[in-house]
């Protein structure tokens, strides 16, 4: 997409969406934690899983701030539908920087579609933020590799048609990890236990088990040894939609708090009136514009980057860091501020707010925290001056 005009037909088409099938269902999937195939259905009906996708695979080839667009619409109604069409992206970016084309030809277009759901398996119990001491296995056998270990907090376990799925197969540290694509039903690969959380209810969250699990070597993403910088290429792009996703929770409500401030009314007047509140939704709201203008600055210096596994501009690098981080800290403070403008009802789950503010939080926790994020502008700031090393 490259016309204002396209990017104004897609945020109308998915704003559309989301008003019609998530509006009427986010409490009930929040309350049941339920995952939402209905949501699935209706991403898979607009071509929306598709977005970031080349065409010749089946996407639309669409780029990054169109993803954007799309994530910020879908979480301001329901922070569920934007992780929907993120975590497409955070499992299928593998396969794009680091996959063959007869790999591409395989996955992409199952995922294109949104027929597979994609999950992406990092994490693991002693290995969150320090991702590259993992310590499930993949030793190979002839043909086969033989993965052995545990991931967990895994966005999409159970649901997802491709998992990818980092593991050891050399030396200790980064150099010795690599990625593969895991087949749901291979033999030896089980879903664990299913996390219940306090926000993003309706997403799946759980651990994948790896008992001598039997991948081909045709499933290995590059050669041995590229598993960490195929990691580390698809977190420095795909942390912008976890941005666009703070973005959308904060936008959501802040339109809350404004349509509360001006229907209810104490003292004989809406509380919108008063100076106090008055300036509570003026702070919230340049907060969620910077953060807005921050986070399509990054996206767009993404699309301009490019994809590629080459070392990624620092600069970019820096923008997207910073677009994770301070629009996630801003989703926190405006979904804290929504629910003290709606008082008693902001604490009460027949309103939004409270629902919000609980989604909110993991936008600071999940794709790197962001202590991990000062850490990287940080180290970035002083690689500029050659200090960043030693």
């Amino acid at each position: 997409m490259k016309t204002e005009q396209e990017f104004h037909d897609l945020r109308e088409a998915v704003r559309e969406l989301a008003q019609r099938v998530m509006a009427p269902r986010a409490a009930e999937v929040d309350a049941k934690g339920e995952f939402p195939w209905d949501y699935v259905q209706a991403l898979r009906e607009q071509g929306l899983f598709g977005l970031a996708i080349p065409e010749e695979y089946g996407g639309l080839g669409a780029g990054f701030e169109a993803l954007a667009v799309a994530v910020e619409e879908l979480s301001r109604v329901d922070a569920v539908g934007g992780l929907l069409l993120a975590v497409q992206v955070l499992g299928t970016l593998p396969i794009i920087l680091g996959g063959s084309p007869e790999q591409k030809a395989r996955f992409l277009p199952p995922a294109a579609s949104g027929e597979w759901l994609a999950a992406f398996g990092l994490t693991e119990p002693e290995a969150g933020s320090d991702a590259a001491h993992l310590t499930t296995r993949a030793v190979r056998k002839g043909d086969r590799y033989y993965l052995t270990g545990r991931k967990h907090f895994i966005t999409n376990a159970g649901v997802a048609g491709l998992y990818v799925v980092f593991a050891r197969t050399g030396e200790e540290g980064p150099r010795g990890i690599s990625a593969f694509v895991v087949d749901p039903d291979t033999p030896g690969f089980s879903i664990g236990r299913l996390q219940h959380k306090m926000g993003i209810r309706g997403s799946t969250t759980g651990e994948l088990i790896f008992e001598e699990a039997e991948v081909p070597v045709e499933n290995r993403l590059g050669e041995e040894g590229d598993g960490f910088r195929i990691a580390m290429a698809t977190l420095d792009r795909t942390r912008s939609n976890i941005a666009a996703q703070a973005l959308g929770i904060a936008q959501g409500a802040l339109d809350l708090a404004v349509r509360y401030a001006a229907e209810r009314r104490q003292f004989g007047q809406p509380i919108g009136q008063f100076q106090g509140i008055q300036f509570m939704l003026a702070d919230m709201a340049t907060q969620v514009e910077a953060a807005r203008q921050l986070t399509y600055h990054a996206c767009r210096a993404l699309d301009k980057e490019g994809l590629s596994l080459k070392r990624m501009s620092p600069a970019v690098s820096r923008l997207a860091a910073m677009a994770k981080l301070y629009a996630s800290d801003v989703a926190m403070k405006v979904t804290e501020d929504a629910v003290q403008i709606l008082g008693g009802y902001g604490y009460m789950v027949d309103y939004p707010a409270e629902r919000m503010m609980r989604d909110a939080k993991i936008t600071q926790i999940y794709e790197g925290t962001n202590q991990i994020q000062r850490w990287i502008i940080g180290r970035s700031l002083l690689e500029d001056m050659g200090h960043g090393r030693g």
